[in-house]
């Protein structure tokens, strides 16, 4: 193929094309940071036992207006130049400390009302990261930085179907609880509708109330934690963001189990994952455990 020649006409064109005759949303990127990480310290007397992991987001204490007080997700606008990608990783960095996590972008919101500076596009990115990696603290832009346990009920409004439409209607329940905090406690419920016409769906989600948490994000939360699950239900693949290099098949299926909110058969697990690991040749160490053989994610099998 020919490299494109822009023709004299063009250039006229585009020399006389006035941007600003336009009006233009600002951009930001907003991230939702997922790690399965300890519930919080466990004594010297549990040793024995395995300290209870739960899924932990990462939130930020809002030190600016608006919702000054509130948590959010760490996030920010895009500067001239840079890319939202490149917005993404430097608001992570600047906020939260967190750098080189890998960021994927889910979705993006852009209802009207969803900002009361104006109108403001969020392009949201979803990162998973192993627990204990990072060293968190707060930015510029933040009183605090703290890591939250997720917790996200569902509960079925309504079902109607026509022929070939259906309209479904559920109500999630969102709660987000710091350890390091126990009085610290965020709430939202949020309305999931489905529209199904010739079996295209169409999903809206509104936010019915909230406690805590800033802007829409309640709404940006549990569309991570949805994808989250349904890319972990898919291929699984996506769980090794959240483990170390080197891991049990136990501790692996846990990380899935702690996802998918449901225990699953080991040997079932473990067919499962067969191809995407692979054996190395060192066992786990830990007191008052017997040694479990350790596995690595295998490479080949991811770019297949």
């Amino acid at each position: 193929m020919k490299d494109y020649v822009m023709s004299s006409e063009e250039r006229e064109y585009l020399a006389a094309y006035n941007i600003s005759n336009y009006d233009r949303p600002s951009i930001a990127a907003d991230m939702a940071v997922f790690s399965i990480m300890e519930q919080r310290e466990e004594s010297i007397e549990n040793y024995r036992k395995d300290p209870e992991k739960v899924l932990k987001l990462l939130l930020i204490w809002r030190a600016a207006f608006p919702y000054r007080n509130y948590w959010a997700l760490p996030g920010g606008f895009c500067r001239k130049g840079e890319s939202v990608l490149e917005t993404a990783r430097r608001e992570l960095e600047e906020e939260t400390g967190v750098a080189d996590a890998y960021l994927r972008l889910f979705d993006i919101f852009s209802e009207k009302d969803r900002d009361p500076r104006g109108w403001i596009i969020s392009q949201a990115f979803l990162a998973l990261i192993e627990g204990g990696k990072y060293k968190v603290h707060e930015g510029t832009d933040a009183w605090e930085a703290k890591w939250f346990q997720v917790t996200v009920k569902k509960e079925e409004i309504s079902k109607e179907i026509k022929g070939e439409k259906a309209v479904i209607e559920n109500n999630y329940f969102l709660c987000l609880e710091c350890a390091e905090r126990e009085e610290l406690k965020l709430t939202a419920k949020i309305k999931e509708c489905k529209s199904f016409h010739h079996y295209h769906e169409t999903v809206s989600y509104h936010i019915s109330n909230t406690d805590g948490i800033a802007f829409d994000h309640a709404k940006i939360i549990l569309c991570a934690w949805l994808t989250l699950q349904k890319e972990t239900g898919d291929t699984g693949k996506i769980i090794f963001d959240l483990m170390p290099e080197a891991f049990t098949m136990a501790e692996l299926q846990k990380a899935y189990e702690i996802v998918q909110g449901k225990p699953l058969i080991v040997a079932n697990f473990r067919r499962k994952m067969a191809e995407y690991v692979v054996e190395t040749k060192e066992v786990s160490e830990g007191a008052g455990h017997r040694p479990a053989k350790l596995f690595k994610r295998n490479v080949e099998a991811f770019y297949k």
